[in-house]
């Protein structure tokens, strides 16, 4: 009796610990496997939890203007891949790589960045375990 006890115990705390685990939404049911390249200027730089946002204006072909909104993740995981709260100013010009969400708009995941000075940022490292001084290196 008293194992049954402790196993159901155990049973169902080790679901309630878990279960917040599973409310974090993944990235492939909102990002395509399709990626853009963009050159444009820095409007909003956003550096808080639960994710970062860089916000970029793209001048298109016909001279209008789309601003596109791209996430990060949080600063606890980019900062160690060289990214800080003044990483980027509002008329900075920057080159981004983003991975384009399935709903076609002007948003998706940031996947590389290229500043004015040629410096990259790569926020996808903390994916590939590229963490650590080499990558602290990258900005100046």
């Amino acid at each position: 009796m008293r194992s049954r006890v402790a196993m159901v115990f155990a049973l169902v705390a080790g679901l309630s610990v878990s279960a917040p685990l599973l409310a974090h939404h993944g990235g492939s049911t909102i990002y395509s496997d399709r990626t853009a390249t963009l050159e444009g200027t820095v409007k909003v730089w956003y550096w808080s939890n639960p994710h970062c946002l860089l916000t970029i204006t793209v001048e298109q072909d016909d001279g209008t203007t789309v601003d596109w909104i791209t996430e990060l993740q949080a600063p606890n995981t980019i900062r160690p891949l060289g990214f800080r709260k003044d990483s980027f100013k509002p008329g900075d010009e920057v080159t981004i790589t983003v991975q384009l969400m399935k709903n076609d708009t002007p948003s998706g995941r940031l996947n590389r960045v290229v500043l004015a000075d040629g410096t990259e940022l790569n926020p996808v490292g903390f994916r590939n375990r590229a963490t650590g001084p080499d990558n602290e290196a990258q900005r100046p």
